[in-house]
C-alpha cells in the first residue's frame, strides 16, 4: 500500500498520505484513518471547511492509495 511520499509537493498533501497509510499499516480502519487525516488537513488549514477538508482528502487518497495515480491533484498551494 505504501506510495512513494517524496514526489508529492504540497506539504500538507503529502503529510495526510504519509499519516493515512501509517495508521491504515498498524490496523486502524479506513473510516477512523480517513477522520484523522481530515483533521491532519484542518490543522494545517484551519481556514478551510470540514466538507472541503473531506473532499479533498478522499481525493488525495484515491488518486494516490486507491489509483497510484502519477499525476497532479486538486488542493491548495503550500
Amino acid at each position: 500500500m505504501s506510495v512513494e511520499t517524496s514526489k508529492i509537493g504540497r506539504k500538507c498533501e503529502r503529510a495526510v498520505i504519509t499519516a493515512y497509510q501509517e495508521l491504515r499499516e498498524v490496523g486502524q480502519p479506513d473510516m477512523q484513518a480517513f477522520a484523522a487525516c481530515t483533521t491532519l488537513y484542518r490543522i494545517h488549514h484551519p481556514e478551510s471547511s470540514l466538507t472541503e477538508a473531506r473532499r479533498l482528502v478522499a481525493e488525495w487518497i484515491d488518486h494516490h492509495i486507491v489509483r497510484k495515480a502519477k499525476g497532479k491533484t486538486p488542493g491548495c498551494n503550500c
